[in-house]
């Protein structure tokens, strides 16, 4: 039987005092300079991304590749993630940033694609199709499935604030459906929370005490360390503290990798304080 996936993420944390999660987004339009020299865009991405997971794996507990960004360099893209998935070290988690949310017998292959062709950690899904479209992901032991929430975008608000449901804003909804899910489930169920949102956080916190917590929106999208922090990271429920852009292109210069590394280690170091 697997090691379920909190336990195993937290004990990464306390060995490497962090809850940093790094977001692989590559846009081959922003690769350091050193990188646009003509090579293909497959070799540049595969080498930035490697090298940014070398540069900042002392300061991350969890790498997330986001597939929007592999799956648009085509066929190839796939096995330059492939490839990048290989360089992570073992005392790094893995979430696959691949939202997916489709009927339960699609559901069943994606969920079989990321966690035994892939061999992830965990994922992202959509609860927009409901429990059905998220038990096939849930029923992996050891992994957990991060549901969309209150995401940090600014449309957020359009769907998962606007529209209520019995009384209560949507995301509250989603929150709730999630916990009952994970009761029944092998694997574990987490949310994705923004930090764009520190009091839906806090009051999801309170509402789901034990559930892992995926928190994007730090740094690039103005969400601030200490506020989210204060509202998502208890003693019962770990949190991931995601940033790309701010990590990734911390520099366009020869230094992009060194650059990276003091990013993440500023980040995980304003989080730890």
């Amino acid at each position: 039987m697997s090691t379920p996936f909190s336990p195993r993420l937290r004990r990464v944390q306390a060995q490497k005092n962090t809850a940093v999660c790094v977001g692989l987004d590559p846009v081959p339009a922003r690769l350091p300079a050193p990188l646009r020299d003509g090579r293909l865009r497959t070799d540049a991405v595969r080498a930035f991304c490697t090298t940014i997971v070398e540069a900042t794996a002392p300061y991350a507990c969890a790498f997330k590749p986001n597939f929007a960004f592999f799956e648009a360099l085509g066929p190839a893209g796939l096995t330059v993630l492939d490839q990048v998935l290989a360089t992570i070290p073992d005392d790094c988690v893995v979430l696959g940033d691949a939202k997916r949310g489709d009927i339960g017998h699609s559901a069943r292959f994606y969920a079989a694609s990321l966690y035994e062709e892939l061999g992830l950690d965990a994922c992202t899904i959509s609860p927009y199709l409901g429990r059905d479209s998220a038990m096939p992901f849930l029923e992996h032991e050891g992994t957990c499935t991060f549901v969309l929430t209150r995401t940090s975008n600014d449309g957020a608000a359009d769907l998962q604030e606007a529209c209520t449901c019995d009384g209560v804003p949507l995301y509250r909804h989603v929150a709730r459906q999630v916990t009952d899910w994970a009761a029944d489930a092998s694997g574990e169920a987490g949310l994705v929370v923004g930090a764009t949102a520190p009091e839906a956080l806090d009051e999801l916190r309170t509402l789901c005490p034990s559930l892992p917590f995926l928190i994007p929106g730090v740094g690039a999208q103005g969400g601030r360390s200490a506020a989210v922090m204060e509202a998502a990271a208890t003693d019962e429920g770990p949190v991931l503290i995601n940033s790309s852009r701010s990590i990734l292109y911390a520099s366009q210069g020869p230094d992009y990798a060194e650059a990276a590394a003091e990013a993440a280690q500023h980040l995980r170091d304003a989080l730890n304080g």
